[in-house]
């Protein structure tokens, strides 16, 4: 693969793959993704939804209401976000625009990982002060967001950083 090609963030594709075939593929291993990662917010999304319902809900402090409210607002976005290129597919559906909607999906990947990993954080952040209190609460729900902020951001960014800073000295 060529250092500008690599540089515009596209790849060679497998070997006697034509442009059409590698688009599709690509396209077909985020929606596949996309779909592991629906399932997951759409649980947690549920969870709260069912929440406020509980009869234990109201003993819930200030606090407690802003982590839930966040973690819920979080966990709907993300799922729009997630759900957005499987609705977009259908309306583009034949039009020429696969590509475009490639790289549209996997931008609101990231940005729906992002969000996910904010509701995520703060549904931990709740339950712990919830159950026991605030510093721990927030020294849980810092570990939730280091780790995924690492395995899912960060551990990617430094190896593409990495990957192209070999590429180009070589």
């Amino acid at each position: 693969m060529s250092v500008e090609r690599a540089e515009r963030g596209e790849s060679a594709g497998e070997p006697g793959e034509s442009h059409k075939e590698r688009v599709d593929r690509e396209l077909g291993e985020l929606l596949q993704g996309l779909r592991v990662a629906v399932t997951g917010v759409q649980v947690l999304f549920a969870f709260l939804l069912t929440l406020p319902f509980q009869s234990g809900f109201p003993k819930v402090d200030t606090v407690g209401r802003w982590l839930f409210f966040i973690s819920l607002m979080s966990s709907a976005l993300a799922s729009v976000l997630f759900i957005t290129p499987a609705a977009q597919h259908r309306l583009f559906f034949r039009t020429g625009l696969k590509e475009r909607m490639l790289r549209r999906a996997n931008e609101l990947g990231v940005a729906g990982a992002i969000l996910l990993l904010i509701a995520m954080t703060s549904a931990v952040a709740l339950v712990a002060e919830t159950v026991i209190n605030n510093w721990q609460a927030a020294f849980f729900g810092a570990v939730v967001a280091l780790t995924g902020g690492w395995f899912w951001l960060l551990q990617p960014i430094v190896d593409l950083y990495r990957t192209r800073g070999s590429t180009s000295e070589e």
